[in-house]
């Protein structure tokens, strides 16, 4: 019976973990629609307007985390360093952003499917 309860916590625990994770990533994919990173990034967050511009698809989620507060501190004026990333069009962006829509950002494009991983 012990071995049954368990298995069964177990179960809804991961479901309830499936779910919050589909939640955090249709907030990711909200926040970049809201803040139209589409317009440079593209619609799928690898093909980009300008090669210029680096693919967010695929890419880790503690990177993309990392760097847009990275972009917030340069906009907030923190002398430069190698924590600080000074862009204007990306500071602007990141400034507005909260801690939370973050990591749901983060998450959301580290989960998209690119072609930066390592083929075998």
């Amino acid at each position: 019976m012990k071995r049954y309860t368990l298995t069964l916590a177990g179960v809804v625990l991961a479901a309830a973990g499936c779910a919050a994770q589909a939640q955090n990533l249709a907030a990711g994919k909200a926040v970049y629609d809201k803040f139209n990173c589409a317009s440079c990034h593209g619609a799928d967050a690898k093909t980009a307007v300008d090669p210029s511009y680096p693919i967010l698809a695929g890419q880790h989620a503690d990177y993309l985390r990392q760097a847009l507060h990275s972009y917030k501190r340069g906009a907030a004026g923190a002398p430069a360093s190698s924590n600080v990333r000074k862009n204007p069009i990306m500071g602007a962006f990141a400034a507005q952003l909260s801690d939370q829509d973050i990591a749901h950002v983060a998450e959301w494009l580290a989960a998209q499917p690119s072609d930066l991983g390592v083929r075998k």
